[in-house]
């Protein structure tokens, strides 16, 4: 066993990604604080070919040292823009034909497992890492996505849940 070069990868330039049918998938971050796990939400973004990914309330923008840190240039390909109110953005997707779920433990959440929304365009909300997606939003969104967990902590840092959920859609149109 040996590992594939740079070459071997095929890895894309800025402008073959700007070019690519994308996942009609959008990413909308809400008030997280790290730059960090924005740096790192844009480079999941970036591998698996998202549509977009919206910066909301105080969610850290780029370009910022920290962002770019975790992004390793994930801000050049992936679209994004800065919407101020979560709850604008959320009624922007709708407008344009989005579902939208946020990704929280609510009443009634769908497990992660169970969902099927891949033949749509879809919108999933990440919340900030204390206090998860705001409770205004929530009534704004058309249902909930929960990641099933068995451990104690049931919480994930967002960067995982983003790349776990993300995954999901990703693998479930893979393979239909």
């Amino acid at each position: 066993m040996r590992k594939l070069t740079m070459q071997e990868l095929n890895r894309k330039s800025v402008q073959e990604f700007k070019v690519s049918g994308k996942l009609p998938v959008v990413v909308v971050l809400d008030n997280i604080r790290s730059m960090h796990n924005v740096g790192s939400v844009f480079r999941t973004a970036d591998a698996f070919l998202m549509q977009e990914l919206i910066l909301c309330g105080y969610t850290p923008q780029p370009p910022h040292r920290d962002i770019h840190k975790t992004a390793l240039g994930a801000t050049e390909t992936v679209d994004w823009k800065y919407i101020s109110e979560t709850v604008n953005a959320v009624h922007e997707l709708k407008k344009k034909g989005f579902r939208v779920f946020a990704v929280e433990q609510v009443e009634g959440s769908i497990p992660l497992h169970l969902l099927d929304a891949i033949e749509q365009p879809i919108a999933v909300i990440f919340g900030n890492e204390v206090n998860g997606v705001d409770e205004q939003v929530l009534q704004h969104c058309d249902g909930s996505i929960e990641i099933p967990q068995s451990g104690m902590k049931h919480s994930l840092n967002i960067a995982v849940a983003a790349g776990i959920v993300l995954w999901e859609l990703v693998r479930n149109r893979i393979s239909k």
